[in-house]
C-alpha cells in the first residue's frame, strides 16, 4: 500500500515515543502545498513522471484516462477491438531489449469497470512465461517503477502491473456490499478486487501465470489462488497483510496490534529501515506490553475516535480529499519519510504520484474495514486459509474434476520490515504439514509430480517496501523465482 494509514499516524507516534522529524510531521509548506493544489497535476501525468525514470525507455507511455472506463481521448491511441485505451512506445539503446512498454485502460464487463495495466514484452519472442504485479492499499503500479525494467530482461517473458479496480488509475465504481453476514461481506470485499483480475486475465488471453502481490495485493494475490485454482505457476507474497491472526486471541508473546500494524508505516523514513527496526516487536523481540494475571500480555484498546472511523468505514485517503489545499502538505507527511532515500526528483514525483492517486475519489479503499479489523489484522486471517493454495479442485465444464498439484509459495520480508516475518514462516509450517498430510497415502509418482513447496525470503536492509527499499536484491530474487518457473513450465509442456 501507499498501504498508509494517516488517522494512526499520531496515536502510533505517542505509543513509539517518537518525536517528530525534523521539519515537523508534515515538512511541505503551507505556500508549496497550495500550489501543488492550485497546478492540479493529473494522475496521468504524476505516473507518466514516474515511470519516466525507467531506464532504457524511450518515452514513458501513458493511456491517459484515468478512473473511467469508458470513452476516448485525444492523446491516446483507441483499440476498439479489446475495449482499451493504448499508448506504446519502445526502448533507447537496450541492452537488454529491444522491448516494447504499452500502457492500456483494460475494460471490463459491467458499469463503470476497467483495469490500468502496465506491461512490457521482448520484441521477436514468443511468450512463454507471465509475470503480473499488484501493488498494495491505495498505491498504484507506477510504484513498481524500480522493477520493471530489470523483471522484462529474461527471455520468453511478458511483465504486466495492474491497478486494482477502484484504485490507481483504474475505474472507480462505487463500492457496495451487500451480504448481511459477517463471512460473506469478508468474500464480499475480496472478490471485487479477485474477480476483475480474473476477468483481466480472460481479456488478455492468459492461460497460466505467475503472481506477485505486495502488502493487500499479495492478501488478494492468495484470495485469488484459491478461488481461481490452476491459473497460477508460482504465487509471490512481498510483505503480505493478513497472514496471522489477531496474537491475543492464540499466541501471549505477539506485540500489540498497534506496534505491528500499517500505522508505522506513516511514521518511518526510509532511511531508518535501511539501519535498524521500525518498532515491530516481532523483530525486536520485546514486549511493550503489561502482563496480566494469566501470563498473557494485556491488550491495549485502541483508541475510541480510531475504532469509530475503521467501523464507519471512513477511509485515511477521505482526509486527503477533504483537506483541499492543505491535501499536499498532508501526504508530505508520509512520502518525506517513505521516500526519504531516494534521489529528490524521483521523490518529488513519487509524492506527486501518491497525492494524486490519493485525492481520487474513493471506491476500492472502502473494503478495507470488511478486510482488516481496528488494529489491521484480517478478519478471516490467512494462516486459516494459506494451507489450501494449490490444493483445489480445478472446475472442467464437461470434464472430470482435476485437483491441484501443489503451487510453489514464496513470502518475502524486508530486513527491517514491520510487517510481521513469523507470519510468513507460521505460514510455511502450515503448508508443508498440508503437503506431507495429502502426499502420506500417495504413490511414487504422485509425489514426483507434486508441485508444492515454500519458502521465506528476507531482503536485506529493506522495511515494508521490499520492491523499492532493496530493489537490487528484490529484483535479484524475483528473478531466481522466475528462471525457477521456466524450468517447472518447460517441463511441464514435454
Amino acid at each position: 500500500m501507499a498501504d498508509q494509514q494517516s488517522p494512526l499516524a499520531s496515536q502510533r507516534a505517542k505509543q513509539a515515543g517518537n518525536a517528530p522529524p525534523k521539519g515537523g510531521y508534515f515538512p511541505m509548506g503551507y505556500k508549496e502545498g497550495f500550489s501543488q493544489w492550485w497546478a492540479s497535476i493529473t494522475p496521468a501525468a504524476a505516473e507518466h513522471k514516474v515511470l519516466s525514470f525507467c531506464p532504457y525507455l524511450l518515452q514513458a507511455p501513458t493511456q491517459m484516462q484515468t478512473g473511467v472506463a469508458t470513452g476516448s481521448n485525444a492523446d491516446s491511441k483507441d483499440d476498439t477491438s479489446h475495449g482499451t485505451s493504448l499508448s506504446k512506445t519502445g526502448s533507447r539503446d537496450d541492452p537488454y531489449g529491444p522491448r516494447k512498454w504499452h500502457s492500456s485502460l483494460v475494460k471490463l464487463a459491467g458499469k463503470d469497470r476497467a483495469l490500468n495495466e502496465f506491461s512490457v514484452e521482448r520484441v521477436g519472442e514468443n511468450v512463454e512465461n507471465t509475470l503480473v504485479m499488484l501493488h498494495g492499499y491505495g498505491a498504484g503500479l507506477g510504484f513498481f517503477y524500480k522493477n520493471f525494467e530489470p523483471l522484462s530482461r529474461d527471455k520468453g517473458w511478458k511483465l504486466y502491473a495492474l491497478d486494482l479496480l477502484g484504485m490507481g488509475r483504474s475505474s472507480r465504481p462505487p463500492f457496495k456490499i451487500h451480504a448481511k453476514d459477517r463471512q460473506g461481506k469478508i468474500t464480499e470485499a475480496e472478490n471485487w478486487f479477485v474477480d476483475s483480475l480474473e476477468e483481466w486475465r480472460k481479456e488478455r488471453n492468459i492461460d497460466r501465470f505467475t503472481l506477485l502481490g505486495h502488502s493487500m495485493g499479495g492478501y488478494m494475490a492468495v484470495a485469488y489462488a484459491l478461488k481461481y485454482p490452476g491459473r497460477l505457476n508460482k504465487l509471490i507474497l512481498a510483505s503480505p497483510v493478513g497472514i496471522p491472526e489477531d496474537p491475543y486471541a492464540t499466541h501471549a508473546d505477539m506485540p500489540e496490534p498497534e506496534e505491528s500494524t500499517l500505522a508505522s508505516e506513516i511514521t518511518q523514513d526510509q532511511s531508518q529501515s535501511a539501519s535498524k527496526g521500525d518498532n515491530n516487536n516481532f523483530l525486536n523481540s520485546k514486549s511493550n506490553g503489561t502482563v496480566d494475571t494469566d501470563g498473557k500480555p494485556k491488550r491495549k484498546p485502541l483508541p475510541k475516535w480510531l475504532t469509530y472511523l475503521w467501523d464507519a468505514n471512513i477511509s485515511p485517503f477521505a482526509f486527503v480529499r477533504w483537506s483541499g489545499p492543505l491535501g499536499p502538505r498532508l501526504v508530505s507527511g508520509w512520502t518525506s519519510r517513505r521516500f526519504s532515500q531516494m534521489p529528490k526528483e524521483e521523490a518529488d514525483a513519487l509524492h506527486d504520484y501518491a497525492y494524486t492517486l490519493f485525492k481520487q475519489r474513493g471506491s476500492g479503499e472502502f473494503a478495507l474495514a470488511y478486510i482488516l479489523a481496528p488494529g489491521a489484522f484480517a478478519r478471516s486471517p490467512l494462516i486459516r486459509r494459506i494451507g489450501g493454495v494449490g490444493r483445489q479442485w480445478i472446475p472442467r465444464e464437461g470434464e472430470q474434476r482435476e485437483k491441484e498439484n501443489g503451487l510453489p509459495v514464496v513470502m518475502m520480508y524486508g530486513e527491517n520490515d514491520w510487517m510481521d516475518v513469523n507470519g510468513g514462516y507460521e505460514a510455511l509450517d502450515k503448508m508443508r504439514a498440508a503437503k506431507n498430510k495429502l502426499l502420506e497415502q500417495a504413490t511414487e509418482e504422485e509425489k514426483q509430480r507434486d508441485q508444492g513447496s515454500a519458502k521465506v525470503l528476507v531482503v536485506k536492509g529493506a522495511g515494508h517496501h521490499v520492491y523499492l527499499d532493496g530493489w537490487e536484491e528484490f529484483n535479484s530474487m524475483i528473478r531466481d523465482e522466475m528462471k525457477d518457473v521456466e524450468g517447472r513450465e518447460k517441463a511441464r509442456r514435454t
